[in-house]
C-alpha cells in the first residue's frame, strides 16, 4: 500500500464518467465508503478542488488520492460472485483471447459495458464469470458504447491494468473500427480533426463539435467500398479517445453511422431492409503486452452488421487492409510533456529577447 498521496491524470477513455466509477475501474481496493470519507474530509481532490463521489470527471484532470489504509487479509479479496449457469455460459462464450495478463472479449451490441441509470445488466456485472484461475475478477481497461460491438480488453491483475491503462492514455494502443455510413465521403482516405465537447442542455449525454471549447479529437478514416451513392463501408482509426468520437465525427462530415439516430437523425437510417441497429464495430485492437511483444486481436462483425454488408453487396475480403497508424511522438504522454516544456522554453526566450530590445 502507498503511504503517500498519489496523483492520477484522467485518461480520455474515462472522460465523462463518475468519480466513484473511476475508482471501481482503477482502484477496486478503495470501496465506496472509503471514497466517500475521503471526499467528506477534503482529502480527495480534483485539480485541487473538493469533490463528491458522484461528480463527473473529464480527461486531463488530476485526481489526488490519499494513502489507502491497509486492509485486513480476510477482507482484502471479495468472494467470487456465483453467476447463474446461463450468464456464466454467455460471458465465457464472448472470450476471444486469454492469457495470464489479459482477456479480450467480443462485446455484443446492446450490452452496456458498465451499469448506470436504468441499466442493470452489463458486462461489468458479469466479469466474475471470467475470473478463471486468477486471484481476482478481471478489470475493464476501456469502454465501448452500449450499441457498439467488438473487441474489449480486460486486465487480469492490478499490474496488468496499470500497464494497459498507460498504453491507452499514452496513445500507444491502437483500435480500428468498421462502420457503415450513410452516403459516400468525397475524400476516400482522410483525417477528421474536429474538437469535441459535451453539448449543453443534454446533461452530458450527448457530444458535439465545439471549435472554441472542445477537446482535440482526431479520426483517420478510409472508404473500403461503396454501395452506389447510398452508403459506404469505412474503416475508422481514432487517434484520440473522446466520448462518442467516431459517431460525432462521421455525422459532422455529413455521413452518420447507419443506425445512429442520436447523431444522424433520420439520415442515419437506410431503406431496403437494412437493419436500424448501430453499424459500428470495434474490429481490431493492438496493444503492447506486459510480457513483451504486442497483443493483436480481431472480432467478427455481429449478425445484423454482416447481413447489411451482404445486402449492400460489400466484399468482406476487402477489409483489414488499413494499417495501424504509428502513434506520433506528440500523441504520447511523454511527447505532450516535451511539447509543453518546449513551448515554455520558447516563451522564456521571447521574453529575454524583448528585455534586450528594451535595453537598447
Amino acid at each position: 500500500m502507498s503511504a503517500e498521496a498519489r496523483s492520477f491524470i484522467v485518461a480520455d477513455d474515462d472522460d465523462g464518467i463518475r468519480l466513484d466509477r473511476w475508482f471501481r475501474r482503477h482502484m477496486a481496493d478503495a470501496s465506496f465508503n472509503i471514497v466517500s470519507r475521503w471526499a467528506r474530509t477534503g482529502q480527495l481532490r480534483i485539480d485541487g478542488k473538493r469533490v463528491a463521489p458522484g461528480d463527473h470527471i473529464a480527461a486531463g484532470q488530476v485526481i489526488r488520492v490519499p494513502p489507502l489504509e491497509p486492509v485486513a487479509p480476510e477482507k482484502a479479496a471479495k468472494p467470487k460472485k456465483e453467476l447463474p449457469p446461463e450468464d456464466l455460459e454467455f460471458v465465457q462464450s464472448l472470450v476471444l483471447h486469454k492469457d495470464r495478463h489479459a482477456i479480450v472479449v467480443d462485446k455484443p451490441p446492446g450490452l452496456a459495458t458498465q451499469g448506470g441509470t436504468k441499466t442493470e445488466r452489463h458486462l461489468d456485472g458479469l466479469l466474475d464469470g471470467l475470473q478463471f484461475d486468477a486471484e481476482n475478477r478481471p478489470k475493464l481497461v476501456h469502454r465501448l458504447d452500449k450499441d457498439t460491438s467488438g473487441v474489449l480488453l480486460l486486465a487480469r491483475s492490478a499490474n496488468a491494468a496499470a500497464h494497459f491503462s498507460k498504453a491507452f492514455s499514452s496513445r500507444t494502443a491502437r483500435k480500428l473500427y468498421w462502420a457503415l455510413v450513410a452516403g459516400v465521403p468525397a475524400v476516400h482516405d482522410g483525417m477528421i480533426d474536429l474538437p469535441i465537447a459535451k453539448q449543453p442542455g443534454t446533461g452530458g449525454e450527448k457530444m458535439h463539435v465545439d471549435e472554441k471549447e472542445g477537446s482535440p479529437a482526431r479520426t483517420r478514416y478510409r472508404v473500403v467500398e461503396r454501395a452506389g451513392n447510398a452508403a459506404a463501408w469505412v474503416e475508422l482509426q481514432p487517434h484520440t479517445g473522446r466520448t462518442h468520437q467516431l459517431r460525432v465525427h462521421m455525422a459532422a462530415i455529413g455521413h452518420p453511422i447507419v443506425g445512429d439516430g442520436k447523431y444522424g437523425g433520420q439520415d442515419a437510417f437506410l431503406t431496403g431492409g437494412v437493419s436500424r441497429k448501430m453499424h459500428l464495430h470495434a474490429r481490431r485492437l493492438r496493444v503492447d503486452h506486459p510480457d513483451g511483444g504486442q497483443l493483436e486481436v480481431a472480432a467478427e462483425p455481429p449478425t445484423h452488421f454482416a447481413e447489411s454488408m451482404a445486402l449492400l453487396g460489400f466484399d468482406r475480403a476487402l477489409g483489414d487492409q488499413m494499417p495501424f497508424d504509428q502513434p506520433k511522438f506528440s500523441e504520447t504522454a511523454e511527447g505532450k510533456k516535451k511539447a509543453v516544456s518546449a513551448a515554455a522554453k520558447a516563451r522564456r526566450k521571447d521574453r529575454k529577447g524583448e528585455r534586450r530590445s528594451r535595453g537598447r
